[in-house]
């Protein structure tokens, strides 16, 4: 399962495989457990405010060569701006 959280909202993806980054801390602050993409681009990561201390970076241009390197016993949630 793949959850996409993002700070602004797109209509591309079904919103019922979104959360905000609000509810995702809420789900993981109750001990939900995740495994969390930090999609952005590096120029993106450096300028926000906005981080992930568990997520593991991977920039969406390189997620097709990351993506057996992602963990999958959990749901997976991307972060992207």
């Amino acid at each position: 399962m793949m959850i996409l959280a993002r700070t602004e909202r797109e209509h591309s993806m079904p919103d019922d495989l979104r959360i905000t980054v609000a509810e995702l801390k809420k789900r993981m602050e109750a001990g939900e457990d995740f495994t969390v993409i930090d999609t952005r681009n590096p120029q993106a990561w450096a300028q926000s405010d906005e981080m992930v201390p568990e997520a593991i970076r991977v920039p969406l241009d390189n997620l097709d060569d990351n993506i057996s390197s992602i963990p999958k016993e959990k749901p997976i949630v991307a972060y992207c701006t």
